[in-house]
């Protein structure tokens, strides 16, 4: 009985090593950019789960463990989307100089961003006429981006550093249609120069914001800083 006992294998939990934080965000990160890739290349409907895990190098165990859906593997990417934009807004809010920070953003988004992802966004849009799942996630990310733009320009309008020609929600508005053409644009002409329309877009947001001369004496300090 002793030597049965000892010959008996562990339960398959009791074998497998708990994986550590890092190691965990490492997998889940590598599961998202195949996934990237896949949607980007074939679109929703022609990826299948099979064909990321082929692309991950995992097997379907292993891919269900942290998505079960092309819908959760959608949500996973515009969540990283939204959290990357969220840190490149918040250096924005606090720039001395607005418009040449909306400047840098344009120019990451719209100029150095890969072909591949404007294709994945606008396949996305796309789908979310189609799918309700994925127009509640997408329409999501859309939204916070929307607001947070407004809510930063009502902050500039009351600290006076803006006296807007219209209100405030149509500002946001207006700059949003004026992103997503540029975006879509270049997701459909690879070769369009956004580099030289850019300055004329932020002029033309410029003028809607119509900046005043006057800067609170925190952004002075902090323009201050920059100069030296």
């Amino acid at each position: 009985r002793i030597l049965l006992s000892m010959r008996q294998p562990k339960p398959l939990f009791a074998q497998m090593p708990r994986l550590n934080p890092d190691t965990h965000r490492a997998r889940r990160e590598n599961i998202l950019d195949a996934a990237f890739t896949c949607f980007a290349r074939g679109g929703f409907h022609a990826t299948t789960m099979q064909a990321i895990c082929r692309e991950a190098g995992i097997s379907p165990g292993a891919l269900y463990v942290y998505f079960d859906s092309k819908e959760a593997l959608i949500a996973g990417l515009c969540e990283r989307d939204r959290a990357e934009f969220a840190e490149r807004f918040a250096r924005l809010a606090e720039a001395p100089d607005f418009l040449e920070a909306l400047a840098a953003i344009g120019e990451h988004y719209f100029v150095a961003e890969s072909h591949e992802k404007q294709r994945f966004v606008v396949e996305m849009g796309v789908e979310a006429t189609r799918n309700p799942r994925i127009a509640e996630i997408f329409m999501g990310v859309d939204k916070y981006c929307s607001a947070s733009f407004e809510a930063l320009f009502q902050r500039l309008k009351d600290e006076g550093r803006i006296a807007p020609n219209v209100d405030i929600p149509t500002l946001a508005k207006v700059s949003s249609v004026l992103g997503d053409g540029m975006f879509w644009r270049r997701a459909i002409e690879p070769k369009a120069d956004m580099r030289s329309v850019l300055p004329v877009i932020i002029e033309m947001v410029g003028a809607l914001l119509n900046p005043t001369d006057e800067l609170p004496v925190a952004h002075k300090a902090a323009a201050f800083e920059v100069r030296r």
